[in-house]
């Protein structure tokens, strides 16, 4: 059973994400904040699974709570449910930590698979974001890095790191390539020690850089 801790200054928001949440067998909800303040302390007395949280709140908003909740709680993940698409906010909060980030406008059984997902260990990323970063990572870099470790990868692994690159989740890409999710774990896991990358943002841009992502698709 998941744990998770919901976040939001919204009431009735937070009431329609906890009946969602509380319709799947394997996630409970064990509490609620309406903002970073009341997330830290419940956290602590709480200890979830997975923090839902939006980005923008009165009083401590979601990037500091996310800052101080991955110093704090490194092993509570932080799964940033927003409207906001902006670039800058995309990158920075991946940046304090947080494992996955999901747009408010996606579908619930985007928010699910999210869930599942960084609750797994992963990281999820809604593919409008992913695109974001993406361009913002042309926008900043004038040429690619040389001498990488690209090489190094099997084809198999190049496939899996396009894929989560495009912001496919690992049970995306187990479906999408015929694996079975243990080998895309194995694979994922692979590629970070290989490229010595550890987050989403950084496969991002590694990708970018040896031209397995289409920008133009």
């Amino acid at each position: 059973m998941t744990k998770v801790l919901l976040v939001d200054d919204h009431p009735l928001f937070r009431e329609g994400i906890r009946a969602l949440l509380s319709a799947e067998s394997d996630m409970e909800v064990v509490g609620e904040a309406a903002d970073g303040e009341q997330a830290i302390d419940l956290a602590k007395k709480l200890s979830p699974d997975i923090i839902v949280m939006d980005l923008v709140m009165p009083g401590m908003n979601g990037m500091q709570a996310a800052q101080q909740l991955h110093d704090k709680y490194p092993d509570i993940k932080v799964l940033i449910l927003s409207m906001y698409d902006d670039d800058e906010y995309i990158r920075q909060i991946l940046k304090a930590g947080a494992s996955g980030y999901v747009l408010k406008r996606a579908a619930s059984d985007d928010l699910l698979r999210a869930i599942r997902e960084v609750e797994k260990g992963g990281s999820a990323l809604h593919p409008a974001v992913a695109a974001k970063l993406i361009k913002d990572y042309v926008r900043r870099t004038k040429s690619p890095e040389q001498g990488d470790s690209g090489s190094a990868l099997t084809a198999r692994e190049s496939e899996v790191l396009k894929l989560i690159a495009e912001g496919h989740t690992n049970q995306q890409i187990a479906d999408i390539l015929g694996l079975g999710r243990k080998t895309v774990d194995t694979h994922r896991t692979n590629i970070m020690r290989k490229l010595d990358l550890h987050d989403v943002t950084a496969l991002v841009k590694y990708a970018l850089k040896r031209g397995l992502i289409n920008l133009e698709s």
